[in-house]
């Protein structure tokens, strides 16, 4: 294989409420500690970059005006700042390259919501210029379910002239939870010149390979994946485990190398699964 694989970081958000719990505080939308704990966001920062991670996102996924304005007193932009100001502060002179995380809205576009597509459109430009303004080198699109909303979000990304990665999530059958199958995300991103494009959180390694297959089979373009660590398991003390320990993750990931050039981990990955993902590469 005389591709190279880039090693992305694990989970923002299940791996920032860890860390929050482990210093006593609350779980909040995480976008809320770039300005209430950014002492939490630099700890996670911290971790990937020892871990070994090249692109390492921000803090950014939700931070988008109507999350923002509903749940906060502050302003979307200033929480997209500190969030990248942090991450940036930590990769300075390590080659890290620091990547905006966007993640779709809780409304739902017409028909089937009453968000229009100006609207959605209005909302993106807000979010991704403050993360561009600030100094990231490249753009995440990631975890959407609904294609339409992905295609708005990857079509302002694509407006900044740096990499844009596009992932979306499926469900086991190998469809979004809107219906879109793999080659309907091609036929629809690709025309739009994103530089990289597959599928992350939704599944665990293993049940997400044949969807990352068919993306090799229909694409020229690089793939990135980043799958769970399976969905928490509750034991009867109360306690949660993740479905995957980060040594089985890691054996489950490895069948995948043969597709990808962009390898990670969503939900429940943290450090420790970069480090073993790190050994396979």
């Amino acid at each position: 294989m005389n591709r190279k694989i880039t090693l992305l970081d694990g989970a923002v958000g299940t791996t920032l409420w860890a860390i929050a719990e482990s210093h006593g505080a609350k779980k909040e939308p995480v976008w809320k500690y770039n300005i209430d704990h950014p002492e939490f966001v630099r700890e996670l920062t911290e971790k990937y970059l020892e871990a070994g991670s090249e692109i390492i996102l921000a803090n950014t996924f939700g931070a988008n005006g109507p999350a923002v304005k509903y749940s906060s007193p502050y302003d979307p932009k200033d929480v997209i700042t500190a969030g990248v100001n942090i991450a940036k502060d930590v990769l300075k002179g390590s080659s890290a390259k620091l990547c905006m995380a966007v993640g779709p809205l809780t409304q739902i576009l017409e028909p089937y919501g009453d968000l229009e597509e100006d609207e959605c459109f209005a909302i993106y430009e807000e979010m991704i210029s403050a993360g561009m303004e600030s100094g990231c080198e490249m753009i995440m699109v990631q975890t959407f379910m609904d294609l339409a909303m992905m295609r708005i979000a990857a079509t302002v990304a694509k407006r900044y002239g740096v990499p844009v990665f596009c992932t979306m999530t499926f469900e086991k059958a190998g469809k979004t939870m809107f219906g879109n199958s793999v080659s309907d995300v091609i036929d629809t991103l690709e025309p739009l010149g994103i530089d990289a494009i597959g599928l992350n959180c939704s599944l665990g390694p293993d049940l997400a390979l044949p969807i990352i297959k068919e993306f090799a089979e229909k694409t020229t373009l690089p793939i990135v994946f980043k799958p769970n660590a399976g969905k928490p398991i509750l034991s009867a003390d109360g306690s949660t485990s993740t479905a995957y320990s980060a040594e089985q993750f890691a054996e489950d990931i490895k069948p995948a190398l043969e597709y990808v050039s962009y390898i990670g981990g969503c939900c429940g990955s943290d450090a420790t699964y970069v480090k073993e993902i790190k050994k396979l590469l």
